[in-house]
């Protein structure tokens, strides 16, 4: 397997070209900036990128995704179910992309917002076991991603709660790769560690160790910060739908 993890500080997120080296067969997750940076890191590894993720519909940047698909001539895939206004590749729950020796199965995540998506990976050539999660902004490292920005934050929270409780169910050792760290706007606890496991979030990410549903949504709530700047013009943008002013 090839992994590569981009830190991006404007804005601050986290973007994945990941695959299979002796297949050339790539996916980029969550791009965020210039999609031409993709392309030389993808040529650099001779590898041909097959798909563009998108883990969700992004409130705080603007999403390089539809316009790195286009020049990869790849097909830029978001969960079915988005309310986007432009083409994409809709993917559900249980779906698995393949690329070469490793496999990505969705995952349905809602919470931070309606459509997001998980992605379990496995590496064939490893072991049958999964090895990482890339978590976008449903699980990051030391919190959960805000619940108001694209529903009832308490709606948001209940539906995160469930979210939370399946991906507790991995095995600890899954690598945890989330699609911020700290200083983004989307969580409120988060560490500048951008990577983690699911067992030591289990033990020593607040949020995600409460078992309780209503203490969870109690906390989830409380203390929201203000939300990114064009939250929602931003959204409708990456939804494909209107342009920020």
């Amino acid at each position: 397997m090839i992994l590569r993890q981009f830190l991006h500080t404007d804005p601050v997120a986290a973007s994945y070209l990941f695959g299979c080296g002796g297949k050339s067969s790539g996916a980029v997750v969550d791009p965020a900036g210039d999609p031409e940076f993709y392309i030389e890191a993808a040529s650099k590894l001779s590898m041909r990128i097959l798909y563009v993720i998108d883990t969700h519909i992004h409130a705080d940047h603007v999403s390089a995704g539809r316009a790195l698909a286009a020049a990869a001539g790849a097909p830029y895939v978001l969960f079915d179910e988005a309310k986007a206004g432009a083409p994409f590749h809709g993917v559900r729950d249980g779906d698995v992309l393949e690329l070469g020796n490793v496999t990505t199965e969705v995952w349905h995540t809602p919470g931070h917002t309606p459509e997001h998506i998980s992605l379990l990976v496995r590496d064939r050539t490893r072991a049958d076991e999964p090895w990482m999660i890339f978590t976008g902004h449903t699980l990051m490292v030391g919190d959960l991603g805000r619940t108001e920005l694209a529903s009832d934050a308490e709606e948001g929270a209940r539906i995160l709660f469930r979210s939370a409780q399946r991906l507790k169910g991995l095995p600890d050792y899954v690598e945890v790769l989330p699609g911020a760290y700290s200083g983004s706007v989307c969580g409120k606890s988060l560490s500048g560690k951008p990577w983690s496991t699911i067992g030591f979030e289990k033990r020593h990410n607040k949020a995600f160790r409460i078992d309780d549903e209503g203490e969870f949504v109690s906390r989830m709530v409380r203390d929201i910060p203000p939300a990114p700047l064009h939250a929602a013009e931003l959204r409708a943008l990456n939804a494909g739908a209107v342009a920020v002013r």
